[in-house]
């Protein structure tokens, strides 16, 4: 619908209020809710504040508790589409959008996948890391060319991520990747909402009125983050890219990590340290490689024959065939 006034009206073409209905709308949703009894929070000592807010914080778990049944079937679908070499992708303005930016960039350096495997795209592009892009969040068609620009395919995961539910950009990307057979999920903390309608599995996390009205980086931020742990890290779990709790498939960019990939072999094998680095050696510092070369006692090129013929899965390696000596 275009616009009779600028950016400050507040009548579109039809000359309906547009601000006040948004108003409207905005005060049905339970994170935007004011609470009287916090209305003199100011007037509170440091301390006192601070309590309240881990009060507050400590409800959030039970909130994603409730619904985590829900979030083991979104998994357990995406997993499956990823399975299938499809791609993991949040969508999202503002918070939200950070939130799932934050979750992408996490899994190259920790599940050694490819940038590209799981993307993050905020509403505005990667400025609006930083700074919000006005309007962008208002877009669906945006959504819909940032998904194109992605070329989108049916074994693709697309997860529309928004507080109140109602962000335009977080449902025309649900809409558009449901358009084209990709698997759809709509994160959001208010009932009822058009994001998770839009979906094929609405997770709604409700976590009810903020400690500041309408902050929904507060306890609809970290909902939204304790999901998206979930997501990717079970999604990830479920494809291999870990032994037990370990993960296997860390990249060694750095020293920390470097020295953490140590740890992980000698916590999987048991191995002295000799035995360890020269795994390691032989498997270009590979740690999912250099256990199986010490527990399956195979060379470093049988060992990528035999995770490569298991999907990357270290335990299925490890149990495909009878050990053999090298």
């Amino acid at each position: 619908m275009t616009s009779t006034t600028d950016a400050s009206g507040t009548t579109d073409a039809s000359g309906t209020d547009s601000y006040g209905e948004l108003r409207a709308q905005l005060a049905t949703l339970a994170t935007e809710a004011f609470r009287p009894e916090l209305a003199e929070i100011d007037r509170l000592s440091t301390a006192e504040i601070a309590r309240l807010m881990n009060g507050e914080d400590a409800t959030v778990p039970a909130a994603v508790a409730e619904r985590l049944p829900e979030i083991a079937a979104a998994i357990d679908a995406t997993a499956g589409r990823m399975a299938r070499g499809g791609r993991l992708i949040y969508a999202g303005a503002g918070t939200a959008g950070r939130l799932g930016v934050l979750d992408a960039s996490e899994c190259p350096p920790t599940f050694n996948t490819d940038p590209s495997e799981v993307v993050g795209l905020i509403a505005g592009g990667p400025s609006a890391m930083v700074k919000a892009v006005e309007g962008a969040e208002d877009s669906k068609e945006l959504a819909a060319a940032d998904l194109d620009a992605l070329k989108l395919t049916a074994d693709d995961t697309v997860v529309g991520i928004s507080a109140s539910g109602r962000t335009p950009y977080a449902i025309g990307a649900v809409e558009h990747a449901r358009a084209q057979g990709a698997l759809t999920i709509g994160l959001s903390c208010n009932a009822g909402s058009a994001l998770a309608a839009a979906a094929e599995h609405g997770l709604e996390i409700v976590t009810g009125p903020e400690l500041l009205t309408g902050s929904t980086r507060l306890k609809a931020g970290t909902a939204q983050k304790l999901v998206l742990n979930m997501i990717s890290t079970i999604t990830m779990i479920r494809l291999g890219k870990t032994y037990g709790n370990l993960m296997v498939d860390v990249r060694a960019s750095n020293e920390k990590l470097r020295a953490r990939s140590r740890h992980i072999v000698s916590l999987a094998t048991g191995a002295p340290d000799a035995e360890i680095e020269a795994a390691l050696a032989a498997t270009d510092g590979e740690v999912k490689h250099a256990i199986l070369v010490i527990l399956g006692r195979v060379d470093a090129a049988t060992a990528a024959e035999r995770l490569a013929e298991s999907d990357g899965h270290l335990r299925k390696a490890l149990n495909a065939k009878p050990t053999t000596a090298t």
